[in-house]
């Protein structure tokens, strides 16, 4: 989905929003003064490079993603795409609670005196978004944490105890 906003001198910039429907993660947010059905390429291709090729890819029906050469791109890939009704963002719920909160926690207490501030300020936002926010829904805790501790129950008793040496 796409969020806009514009620097303190008036100039709009938008932000392409990918996240994961499953983790909650925030994959990507591209920031420019105009971005393209061949930026929205881009991005994908980048993730599906890192990450796989997803089966589906929802979006709305904007002239971005609705465009003849990402759907052509899309199918070629081997992926599906499932637009939402015109008109029903209900259908797109993760991603609209994501441009709620990034507008919320960043945009309304910001401003952006360059686009690369805005691109570096939403970039760090979006780690912390991704790594050590809690999420209720999905038991307080960050979609893609720094570090993933395990908890002691889930070790086995070889793993706590220490190390033997040949010497014992």
């Amino acid at each position: 989905d796409f969020v806009a906003d514009r620097t303190h001198d008036g100039k709009a910039f938008r932000m392409l929003c990918i996240i994961d429907e499953f983790s909650r993660e925030s994959l990507a947010i591209r920031v420019a003064r105009k971005l393209k059905a061949t930026d929205v390429i881009e991005a994908l291709c980048e993730l599906f490079v890192s990450r796989g090729i997803p089966a589906h890819i929802r979006s709305d029906n904007g002239p971005e993603f609705v465009a003849e050469a990402l759907r052509d791109w899309i199918a070629t890939v081997g992926a599906r795409t499932a637009y939402i009704e015109p008109g029903s963002p209900w259908e797109n719920g993760y991603c609209e609670s994501f441009n709620s909160k990034l507008r919320d926690e960043l945009l309304e207490g910001e401003q952006f005196s360059t686009l690369y501030e805005a691109q570096v300020l939403i970039e760090r936002w979006r780690r912390h978004y991704n790594e050590v926010r809690p999420h209720s829904s999905i038991g307080y805790r960050p979609p893609a944490p720094e570090t993933i501790l395990l908890p002691a129950s889930a070790l086995s008793y070889a793993a706590l105890r220490p190390a033997q040496t040949l010497a014992d």
